[in-house]
């Protein structure tokens, strides 16, 4: 797993094989913010992690890399 935030979105997202429109339209963002975030030019803040965590049932602590 990436160590990094962009690359576990970029893995996270091959892996359940959605697009970054799907993703942002799933928490609410733009997809445009997500492509700043796969760039690496971004992170999110804590509303929008959280967001993340609950719609795709996946702990937070896996995008923050803390999950091995």
């Amino acid at each position: 797993m990436g160590n990094n935030f962009s690359e576990i979105l970029r893995e996270f997202l091959d892996e359940h094989n959605l697009t970054q429109v799907a993703f942002a339209n799933a928490i609410g963002v733009k997809q445009s913010q997500v492509s700043e975030w796969l760039k690496g030019k971004a992170k999110p803040g804590y509303d929008i992690l959280k967001s993340m965590a609950i719609a795709f049932d996946v702990s937070a602590d896996y995008f923050l890399g803390l999950k091995y």
